[in-house]
């Protein structure tokens, strides 16, 4: 199977009468999810949407979202999905990047960003509204015949966040996703038609549309949404929808944690970390507090997400990001271009039907990331013996102090065993002396009464000289993107002053 309308189709046939997504009251089954994405398929044909034409959406995590979906998908298109957080400028930006010829918006969501972003890139607007966009779909006669995708076509563009310069598109094929829906349901995830699957990740991200959404609609699963994680929120549909997947970023493990799991979830058999590295301190107390074990595991836009993954009929080891998933090959490779074996830190490498057809439009950005064939994903990791491997850091954010790399990831690790310590980021300052100076920006837990000289006291008896943070810093929250993982790039420190520490 290389074509994920195809997916819903089958899921259609077998599973008709089982609910495939609900938000809150609303209720779609398989059935229902196939003849609304046949609808909307032909009012984008009969827009003169045609295969390969551009088609971008702008919706929050709502029933909506797959019927636009599979719909953009089911009319031979490709989808581009977008943040609604994202400004006017943003979106326009992305809109006139792919050449976009229709955007779907909800307008409770983008506000005025939407028309004025159209405007700017010649797209034309469709409203998403639920009353206008049933209207709609109620008068649009199905599409009898699903468009042919070929396994290499481009599905959907990813945009990437753009830390080192415009964002750019990543293309993943449908033979890309399928296969990485189909892995997660038969392999890591092990999901069946009697699962629920927490839906609070952002659809519109490689997490959360794969793992989450793919992955239901290919096992028959029920899809359970969450439009804007809130721990609280997020433990009543827990409870309410009987959810048996739990599927996160580290961060939300952590405002679970804060709000407290309460009774325990008698359903819920398996947790899932990614999109960041999850500490270890956090890891055990998520299992201890949910009564599940949690598995990380570590992809990006570009590979579909998943890479590598923590199987569940595999030993664990807590800390790392497991084994590659099937249909996947990983090396690392050191600075001199060199493989490197178990121990040593090298960049992480990729190869694999996961692994997208390059960057829309940008051959120099899709040259400058394969080597020999392989995709450079911009971590260093290590690999033990076993062949599990360990992120150590993103190379962009390895700190070089007088000469010594120190890694933000080891140095977080210490700060999260600390009992006051809530959230932590580690990053390099410029410093006159050294180049770069370890800095920590930590939220403390509520009614904590720790001082930075404590807490930097701390992380010293447990670290080389070299390595503890002579910056400690308290905030009260630190920045996140749309799927609550920790933007350092946005913090923002004054450089130190000299010192001979």
């Amino acid at each position: 199977m290389s074509d994920l309308c195809a997916l819903l189709a089958r899921s259609a046939r077998s599973h008709a009468d089982r609910t495939a997504v609900r938000q809150g009251g609303s209720v779609l089954t398989y059935g229902e999810l196939d003849d609304l994405t046949a609808r909307f398929a032909s009012l984008l044909r009969t827009r003169g949407v045609r295969a390969g034409d551009r088609v971008a959406m702008v919706l929050p995590n709502v029933v909506h979202f797959p019927v636009v979906y599979y719909g953009i998908l089911r009319a031979g298109a490709v989808v581009v999905p977008m943040n609604p957080l994202l400004k006017s400028d943003e979106m326009a930006f992305v809109l006139q990047d792919c050449a976009a010829r229709f955007v779907v918006a909800a307008p409770s969501a983008s506000g005025e960003a939407v028309p004025a972003a159209a405007a700017t890139a010649g797209a034309e607007c469709l409203a998403a509204d639920p009353v206008t966009l049933d209207a709609q779909l109620r008068l649009a006669v199905p599409m009898t015949e699903a468009a042919v995708n070929a396994h290499d076509d481009t599905a959907v563009i990813l945009y990437t966040s753009g830390t080192t310069g415009t964002p750019k598109g990543a293309e993943l094929t449908h033979r890309n996703l399928v296969s990485n829906a189909l892995t997660a349901t038969r392999t890591l995830l092990c999901v069946g038609p009697d699962d629920v699957l927490f839906g609070g990740l952002p659809l519109f991200h490689a997490f959360g549309q794969t793992c989450a959404m793919n992955t239901a609609v290919a096992a028959g699963a029920c899809l359970t949404l969450l439009p804007r994680f809130d721990a609280a929120a997020a433990l009543e549909i827990l409870r309410r929808d009987e959810v048996t997947v739990f599927l996160g970023v580290p961060t939300m493990y952590t405002a679970l944690l804060q709000t407290g799991i309460g009774p325990a979830l008698p359903r819920l058999r398996l947790a899932v970390s990614g999109g960041a590295s999850l500490p270890v301190e956090l890891l055990h107390t998520a299992e201890r507090e949910l009564g599940v074990t949690v598995l990380e595991g570590y992809g990006l836009s570009e590979t579909s997400p998943v890479a590598c993954f923590n199987p569940p009929d595999r030993p664990r080891k807590p800390g790392s990001i497991g084994l590659p998933v099937r249909g996947v090959e990983l090396r690392l490779v050191g600075d001199d271009g060199r493989v490197v074996g178990p121990g040593a830190v090298g960049e992480l490498a990729i190869r694999g039907e996961n692994v997208m057809k390059g960057y829309w439009n940008r051959p120099d950005a899709t040259a400058g990331a394969f080597q020999e064939g392989w995709f450079h994903s911009g971590d260093l990791a290590r690999v033990d013996e076993d062949g599990y491997y360990f992120i150590v850091d993103r190379k962009k954010d390895l700190v070089i102090r007088g000469g010594y790399n120190v890694y933000p990831r080891e140095i977080e690790e210490v700060l999260y065993r600390h009992p006051d310590v809530a959230e932590a980021a580690v990053l390099g300052v410029p410093d006159p002396a050294r180049g770069e100076e370890v800095a920590a920006v930590v939220v403390l837990r509520p009614g904590a009464g720790t001082t930075t000289d404590e807490l930097r006291d701390y992380v010293r008896q447990r670290v080389a000289a070299y390595k503890y943070p002579r910056i400690v810093r308290f905030v009260d929250a630190l920045p996140k993107g749309a799927t609550g993982k920790i933007l350092k790039r946005d913090i923002v420190l004054a450089p130190p002053a000299p010192s001979g520490a």
